[in-house]
C-alpha cells in the first residue's frame, strides 16, 4: 500500500488541439513509464478513431512514478530513525539521510482528457477523481472556449492548478499576450505560468517538480470502511465490467466481497490493479489510489459510473447510505449529473438480422457513455431501430463510428432532431443555448452577422488583446444545422465555442412531411419553423424526385404542412408502345387502346407499390 503522501492525482485540462496528449507522451517518456522506442504518438489515444481523428474521444488513466529528492524537514511526522528504517512500501526510500534530503518515489496519477465541446462529461468525471489539474494552453493560440469551460469546472471541484503555456517553441508563437489572457481572464500571477514545448520536452521536467510539490496528495482513510468512486467502465467478454475507480477510503484486494451502492448488486473481487497504461495486476488498492477492479459482473446495468461500491457487509439503508451490524455508517460518494441527450437520431441496422446485435452494443457503450440514451423506434421503410440521444454532433458521429469498428455493424443515422417540450395546449417549447464564442477581434463583426442571421440575441461582447468573447442566445436547432461550421468558415477557422442548454421557450414549429403517391416517407418528417417549410419542403422533394427511379406509373412527390402541400414534384412513368402492335385500322380504335392504357395507370397510381431503393433513401438521409 502507498503512503498517499506520495500520490498525486491529476488531469490534463485544456481546449482540444492544444497539446495534452503530446504532454502525455512526454510524461510517459520522462518518468520512464515507456520506453522511448515503444513510444508513438498520442500513445494514451489507444482507440483507433482516436488516432485517426487526431483528437482525444475518451479518458485514459495511466500511473507512472517519480523520484525526486526533499528535504527531511516537509515530513515532520517522521524523524531520522524512521526514515532510515523505512522501505519501498510506503513508497520511500533513503539515499543520503546525512544531508538532510530523502529521494522520494513519487506515484503520479495522470488521467488524460478529452477536449471538446461533446464530451465535457468525460472531463467532469475525470476531474471528479483528482486533486489538482494542468490547464494548458497554445501559445500560438491562447485562450480559447473550452479552456475557460474547464477551469471553471475545475474550479467548481476545488482543484488547485498549475497555468501551462505549450508550444513555446513554434516561430508563431505568442507567448506574451497569451501571459495577458492567463492573468486578465483567470486571475493567475506570471510566476505561476510555466512555459513549455511539449513536443521537444523543453521544461516538461520543472513541470513534473511543480505537480509533485503544488498539487494536494489526496484525502481518505485506509482504516476505514472500504468506498471507491466509480469514474469509467469498459466490458470484456470474459471477464465482465471492469471498474475504474479511485479508492477513497479503505482498501481493496483480490477476493474481498463488494457491493454497488445504487443497486445493491453483489460480486467477489476477482482482479484488482493500475494503469501503466495497460492493466498492471496489483495486491491491492488503498485509500487515494486510482486503478481498476475486475468484479465479474456481467449484466452491464449492475455497474454504473458515478456509483459507490463498499463492503458486502454492509446493508444500504437509503440512497445516502448503509450501516452494518455493529452500527458503522458508510455514506454513499457524490456521484455525476448525468447529462441530458439534446439530440436525437433515429438509428437504424442496414440489414434487419442486426437488430438484436445493435441492442447489445448500444448497451455496452452506454456503461462507459451515460449521456448516450437509447429507446426502439420502427420505421415502414427501414424496419426496427432505435431512437439514439447524444450531447452533440461529434459525439453521434464518434458513437457510430465506434458502432462500426468495435461491433461490425453497418447503420444509417436518420437527420437529427433536438428535444422539443409539448405544453397542453398544443404550443411547442425548443431549447435554446447559451453559446460562448471566442474569436480573433477582427472577425467579431462576420460572427455578429452570422448570430443574428440565426435568430440570435447577444448577452455580452468583452474584448480581450486580441481576443474577443461573444455570448449569444440562439436556438439548439440552429447548432444541428451547421452553425458551428458556418462560423469557422467566417472566421477562417479561429473562432472556437463552447454552449450550454439555457431553457426552452416557445417556437411556432411545423412538422413537413413527405408523401409519394399519398404514402408518408415516416424517416424524412421534420419539425421546423413555420416561415422555413416551404424552403425545406421544396428542397426534400427536389432531392427525392432526384433519387428515385422511373416507374410504370406516374410518381407525385408533396411537401405537405398540416394537410396543405407546400411543394410538390412528378416523376413521369415509362410509356409502353400498345400501338406498335397494330398494323392497321382507323382512329378509334386506336383511341380505345390509348384509353385503357390511361385507365390502367390511373389504377397503378392507387395500387402500385413505390419502390423507394434503401441506397438512395440512405443518400438522401445522409446528405441532409
Amino acid at each position: 500500500m502507498i503512503d498517499q503522501r506520495f500520490i498525486r492525482n491529476f488531469a490534463i485540462i485544456a481546449h482540444v488541439d492544444h497539446g495534452k496528449s503530446t504532454l502525455s507522451d512526454r510524461f510517459l517518456e520522462i518518468t520512464h513509464t515507456i520506453e522511448k522506442d515503444k513510444l508513438g504518438e498520442q500513445f494514451l489515444d489507444m482507440n483507433v478513431i482516436s488516432k485517426k481523428r487526431g483528437i482525444t474521444i475518451k479518458l485514459a488513466p495511466v500511473r507512472m512514478k517519480y523520484h525526486t529528492e526533499i528535504p527531511n524537514s516537509n515530513f515532520q511526522t517522521l524523524n531520522k530513525s524512521q526514515l532510515q528504517n523505512s522501505n519501498n512500501q510506503n513508497g520511500l526510500e533513503i539515499r543520503n539521510s546525512d544531508l538532510g534530503f530523502t529521494d522520494a518515489e513519487y506515484v503520479l496519477n495522470l488521467i488524460d482528457t478529452p477536449g471538446h465541446v461533446d464530451f465535457s462529461y468525460e472531463v467532469s468525471r475525470t476531474l471528479a477523481a483528482c486533486e489538482g489539474a494542468v490547464l494548458l494552453v497554445d501559445a500560438t493560440q491562447g485562450i480559447q472556449a473550452q479552456t475557460v469551460a474547464h477551469f471553471h469546472e475545475a474550479r467548481k471541484q476545488n482543484l488547485v492548478m498549475i497555468p501551462v503555456i505549450n508550444k513555446i517553441d513554434l516561430p508563431n508563437a505568442q507567448t506574451a499576450a497569451v501571459v495577458k489572457e492567463l492573468i486578465s481572464v483567470f486571475g493567475f500571477t506570471e510566476e505561476e505560468i510555466i512555459f513549455i514545448s511539449a513536443k521537444t520536452g523543453e521544461n516538461v521536467p520543472l513541470l513534473l517538480e511543480k505537480i509533485v510539490t503544488t498539487l494536494p496528495s489526496p484525502r481518505g482513510d485506509s482504516e476505514k470502511p472500504l468506498r471507491a468512486l466509480i469514474f469509467d467502465a469498459v466490458y470484456d467478454e470474459y471477464r465482465g465490467v471492469i471498474a475504474y475507480i479511485k479508492v477513497i477510503d479503505g482498501l481493496l484486494k483480490k477476493d474481498d466481497q463488494i457491493q454497488m451502492f445504487q443497486n445493491n448488486a453483489k460480486t467477489t473481487v476477482t482482479e484488482v490493479g493500475f494503469f501503466n497504461p495497460f492493466l498492471q495486476a496489483s495486491d491491492t488498492l488503498g485509500a487515494g489510489e486510482i486503478g481498476y477492479v475486475i468484479t465479474g459482473i456481467k449484466d452491464i446495468r449492475q455497474c454504473r459510473v458515478g456509483d459507490t461500491i463498499i463492503s458486502e457487509k454492509f446493508k444500504v439503508k437509503s440512497e445516502k447510505f448503509a450501516e452494518d451490524d455493529k452500527g458503522v455508517i458508510v455514506e454513499a460518494l457524490t456521484g455525476y449529473t448525468i447529462p441530458k441527450p439534446m439530440i436525437f437520431f433515429g438509428m437504424f441496422p442496414k440489414e434487419a438480422s442486426d437488430f438484436a446485435k445493435l441492442r447489445e452494443s448500444l448497451g455496452k457503450l452506454t456503461l462507459n457513455d451515460t449521456a448516450l440514451t437509447y429507446t426502439e423506434d420502427y420505421s415502414a421503410y427501414l424496419g426496427s431501430g432505435f431512437r439514439v440521444g447524444f450531447l452533440g454532433l461529434l459525439h453521434a458521429e464518434i458513437v457510430k463510428e465506434r458502432l462500426q469498428q468495435e461491433f461490425n455493424l453497418d447503420l444509417l443515422l436518420t437527420m437529427p432532431q433536438v428535444l422539443y417540450e409539448k405544453e397542453p395546449d398544443g404550443q411547442m417549447r425548443e431549447p435554446y443555448m447559451l453559446l460562448t464564442i471566442y474569436v480573433p477581434v477582427a472577425y467579431v463583426g462576420n460572427v455578429m452577422t452570422v448570430c443574428q442571421k440565426r435568430k440570435g440575441n447577444m448577452i455580452d461582447l468583452a474584448y480581450h488583446d486580441t481576443y474577443a468573447t461573444l455570448t449569444y442566445e440562439l436556438p439548439y436547432t440552429m447548432f444541428i444545422r451547421g452553425l458551428s461550421a458556418e462560423l469557422k468558415s467566417v472566421t477562417s477557422g479561429y473562432a472556437s465555442i463552447d454552449y450550454e442548454v439555457a431553457d426552452y421557450r416557445v417556437a411556432d414549429l411545423v412538422s413537413v412531411d413527405v408523401k409519394i403517391n399519398d404514402n408518408v416517407i415516416d424517416v424524412l418528417s421534420e419539425l421546423i419553423y413555420r416561415e422555413d417549410a416551404i424552403a425545406l419542403g421544396r428542397e426534400k422533394a427536389a432531392k427525392l424526385k432526384d433519387s428515385l427511379d422511373r416507374q410504370q406509373f406516374r410518381q407525385i412527390i408533396q411537401a405537405v404542412v398540416n394537410g396543405t402541400i407546400i411543394a410538390r414534384e412528378e416523376i413521369p412513368p415509362y410509356r409502353k408502345d400498345v400501338l406498335a402492335k397494330m398494323s392497321g385500322g382507323d382512329r378509334t380504335r386506336k383511341d380505345k387502346l390509348l384509353e385503357a392504357q390511361k385507365k390502367g395507370k390511373k389504377r397503378m397510381i392507387s395500387t402500385g407499390k413505390v419502390n423507394l431503393p434503401q441506397e438512395a433513401l440512405f443518400n438522401l438521409i445522409e446528405n441532409n
